[in-house]
């Protein structure tokens, strides 16, 4: 059974790193299809060898998308989770097709909020190639619930 963590039973400052995952060829195709983004710098081996990378690169939301499922899988799965309020991200570096990144989040802040039984979590998080290179990192703002409405709704 999966352990829930609450909005007090997680204290700022709190690390996980997730495990490693590889960029392949699928991962890029798969989402250029999802996506309908067809950029040849992401595609075409031919256009990416003149292009300033000098190879094909993921496309930069892929990134994004990988690190919330590695930050999940991470430890962040157990937050009393209620909704996603948002994202900043910076894109700092490409990712090849064939690297290995893996994802550092902290909790660098929290508080409650007006509305009795919630909190928000500021998670800070790095994507991190396998050469130790930041390739992106921002903020993801979360909506957890706290202990108190978790007890009240199974008091009820």
């Amino acid at each position: 059974m999966r352990k829930i963590r609450y909005y007090e039973d997680v204290e700022i400052g709190e690390e996980f790193v997730s495990q490693t995952r590889t960029i392949t060829e699928s991962d890029v195709v798969s989402f250029a299809a999802l996506s309908d983004d067809w950029s040849e710098l992401h595609i075409s081996e031919q256009f990416a060898r003149g292009s300033a990378y000098g190879r094909r690169i993921a496309h930069g939301l892929l990134g994004l998308v990988i690190t919330e499922g590695l930050k999940l899988r991470a430890g962040a799965d157990e937050f009393a989770g209620i909704a996603s309020l948002g994202w900043t991200w910076d894109f700092k570096g490409p990712i090849f097709l064939g690297d290995t990144i893996h994802v550092r989040c902290r909790l660098r802040d929290k508080r409650k909020t007006k509305k009795q039984g919630r909190g928000i979590f500021y998670l800070a998080l790095q994507v991190v190639n396998e050469r130790g290179e930041v390739v992106q990192e921002g903020e993801h703002r979360l909506m957890v619930e706290t202990r108190e409405i978790a007890q009240s709704a199974y008091a009820s």
